[in-house]
């Protein structure tokens, strides 16, 4: 039975030359002998799409097998060259993509500058509510001297000698199946496809020198201990006059004396008296918006959690802020006077209480049960 080359590929028919193009660089990387570590199976099926795709991506040769089927077009000559007629730019833009405009491979120039990172202390109130922080940072800026070309004044770069400006060498070797071509960085030029003849003095041709910048970073409300900051394009230069890397800004958030984060809420305590719980109270409570009154309801035990609604940290990718929790803390007395204990006295017997005698410890009570 005669092979389907649409099949083969993996497209139907009527599939558009660029959809044919598509398939056959797919398979052509997954079946290539050097990525399938010589499989017969694999190396069979390669040359299976190899032969199909010379046929399909030929307008007259895909009209006459369209027609006739595959004997007609092998009748009508022209065998498989996987390597031939065009074959090796295809397979090579298989493994490396092309670049556009018939180059293909790496694109020469400048390479873009490294990223690097930096930790920034922030107080626990600027990481709720946001801040402006200057923030010094020695790192590769561009020489201002060859204005980060490398060259030196008066002197401009030459096309690089070794790869004529491509910036990469090709290397052929030869497989099973004939030559194969590799690419590589052109180590004369580091990929950017030209030469300096004459390097700058203050940056010995690298396009860049060491030095410090100062620049403003603005870190938004909310944010928390761990957060990172991405500064694109304030990282150090790239060689050469290349784009510079981006900047990771690593927040390290203080704690509070008095406040918790979880999420976006805060928690904190308040300690009031025994009577002050019995009773009720209204204080002037310290917010980190400012003093606001917080209502004590009489009655209050230990454990109650009074919501104070839009006073905690602002949400960072959304509006609104979360809650500011209080949690009530009762104090029982202690070191009290013989008139307090008095009155505590005559509250215990007021309510049927059942308390210690004066001076009776709970110890000593144990003994007199079982003395």
């Amino acid at each position: 039975m005669a092979e389907d080359y649409y099949a083969l590929l993996g497209v139907r028919p009527d599939a558009s030359d660029e959809a044919i193009k598509r398939a056959y660089r797919k398979l052509a990387r997954e079946l290539h002998p050097d990525s399938t570590g010589g499989d017969q199976e694999a190396e069979a099926r390669f040359k299976e799409i190899g032969r199909a795709w010379e046929v399909l991506r030929d307008p007259e040769r895909r009209a006459r097998y369209d027609r006739y089927g595959a004997e007609g077009v092998e009748a009508s000559g022209g065998g498989y060259d996987p390597f031939g007629g065009g074959g090796l730019g295809d397979l090579f833009d298989a493994f490396f993509g092309a670049t556009g405009g018939g180059g293909r491979g790496m694109r020469a120039g400048p390479n873009r500058g490294s990223d690097a990172e930096i930790v920034l202390d922030l107080t626990f109130r600027e990481a709720v509510f946001g801040a402006r922080r200057d923030l010094t940072v020695d790192g590769l800026v561009a020489c201002e001297a060859c204005e980060g070309s490398g060259a030196r004044t008066g002197t401009t770069a030459i096309r690089c000698p070794d790869c004529a400006g491509a910036g990469e060498l090709r290397r052929v070797r030869q497989s099973i199946l004939g030559q194969v071509v590799t690419a590589v960085t052109c180590p004369k030029c580091q990929g950017m496809g030209e030469a300096i003849s004459s390097p700058c003095p203050e940056c010995r041709g690298d396009g860049r020198r060491v030095d410090q910048r100062t620049f403003t970073v603005d870190v938004p409300a909310g944010v928390d201990h761990g957060s990172t900051l991405r500064l694109t394009g304030r990282g150090p230069a790239g060689p050469r006059g290349g784009t510079a890397g981006d900047l990771y800004v690593h927040l390290a958030v203080h704690s509070d004396d008095r406040f918790v984060r979880h999420g976006s809420d805060l928690r904190t305590e308040l300690h009031v008296s025994m009577t002050q719980a019995s009773l009720g109270v209204i204080f002037e409570f310290e917010t980190l918006d400012g003093e606001e009154q917080l209502t004590v309801p009489a009655g209050t035990q230990t454990g109650h959690v009074i919501r104070l609604r839009g006073r905690g940290v602002p949400h960072v990718r959304g509006r609104g802020r979360g809650d500011l929790l209080v949690k009530v803390v009762v104090d029982t007395p202690t070191g009290v006077t013989k008139a307090q204990e008095e009155l505590l006295r005559q509250l215990a017997a007021e309510r049927g209480e059942d308390v210690a005698g004066p001076g009776e410890g709970l110890l000593s009570r144990l003994r007199s049960a079982f003395g």
